[in-house]
């Protein structure tokens, strides 16, 4: 009995296999019969497709002539030029080619503006700034009045302290607020190392910030005669890629214990001596060196001191190195544009 029923279970297993096998292979020749058929109608759709063009167009002749069809062309080419530029304003503006915004003073000044002057200082010189406020920069309404009529900007510029919100940062605010003649750069360390990064920071706010022909940076133990500055900066705007400052070269010091000690020194090669670059107690770059150093800030580095930085920008472009004596303070004499005290 148990052996009838095994071989009953078998070939009723068996069965239920055929008749699977059976229904699978249904399905697969119904699936392939139908999608050839779908391939043929498709097929014959394109081709009758294409018949109804030639009856329409002229037996495959094109209807359209051929200044038509140039014009068509000529239309392509404009809109891929027009989505390149787009492109390449698209990343200029992002790098900070094309200023983000512009200043309430820019925007309401009624001339153009010649130069933008950053006035590089540092906690605890309060009264090397109150000095310059009484000896040659405006305050008040008289500063918005020099960037009305003459067109310069004058701002003391600044950074941060290391410990954010401490008495340090605390005072430059409040100062500041009496006076409102600062560039705060929020995201620069204010110390005695950071002043290269600092002023690179300083000349990439005011390109973003103010649209003028020149950017001057100086030191706040510096007067400026700011007439004979815009003076000799105006004789220059035929100039696209200038760079003007009492020029100097000089060693390279590699002793740690020089108050000048430059660690990058064996980068300056054996003779150990600095490239053409402006002192650092003043100078003035133009509009296009300006906006280069804003776009390529991330790229271009430092060294120990800040005019040796800014000349090293310089290195490989296309620019006129503008030996100017009066940029040189030593001493103040009659037309000359600055004096150190």
């Amino acid at each position: 009995m148990k052996s009838r029923a095994s071989q009953n279970r078998l070939s009723g297993s068996g069965f239920a296999s055929r008749i699977s096998a059976l229904l699978l292979a249904m399905f697969a020749t119904m699936a392939v019969v139908y999608v050839a058929g779908r391939l043929w109608q498709d097929a014959e759709e394109r081709v009758y497709l294409i018949q109804e063009l030639d009856k329409r167009t002229g037996q495959g002749q094109s209807a359209i002539s051929v200044e038509d069809t140039l014009k068509i062309i000529a239309c392509r080419e404009q809109q891929k030029k027009l989505s390149v530029l787009e492109m390449k304003m698209a990343a200029a503006r992002q790098e900070g080619f094309i200023p983000k915004r512009l200043s309430k003073d820019e925007s309401r000044s009624k001339k153009k503006l010649i130069a933008v002057i950053g006035i590089i200082t540092t906690f605890g010189h309060k009264k090397n700034r109150d000095a310059i406020r009484k000896a040659w920069m405006p305050t008040g309404a008289a500063l918005k009045k020099l960037a009305d009529e003459k067109g310069i900007i004058v701002r003391f510029v600044i950074g941060r302290s290391s410990n954010p919100g401490d008495s340090l940062d605390r005072e430059i605010d409040d100062e500041n607020r009496q006076t409102n003649d600062f560039i705060i750069l929020d995201g620069q360390v204010e110390a005695p190392e950071e002043r290269p990064k600092k002023t690179k920071a300083f000349l990439v706010h005011a390109v973003e910030n103010w649209d003028a022909e020149f950017y001057a940076k100086v030191n706040d133990d510096i007067y400026v005669n700011i007439d004979a500055l815009g003076a000799t900066l105006t004789a220059h705007l035929d100039k696209a890629h200038v760079y003007i400052g009492c020029m100097k070269s000089g060693e390279v010091f590699s002793e740690p214990t020089n108050k000048w000690y430059e660690p990058d020194w064996w980068k300056f090669g054996d003779g150990k001596s600095y490239f053409r670059h402006a002192s650092g107690e003043i100078y003035a770059i133009s509009k296009a060196l300006a906006q280069y150093i804003s776009i390529n800030r991330s790229f271009l580095r430092t060294y120990a001191h800040d005019d040796v930085s800014a000349g090293s920008w310089f290195i490989g472009l296309d620019v006129k190195h503008i030996d100017e004596h009066r940029f040189c303070c030593s001493s103040w004499s009659p037309g000359a544009i600055c004096a150190a005290v």
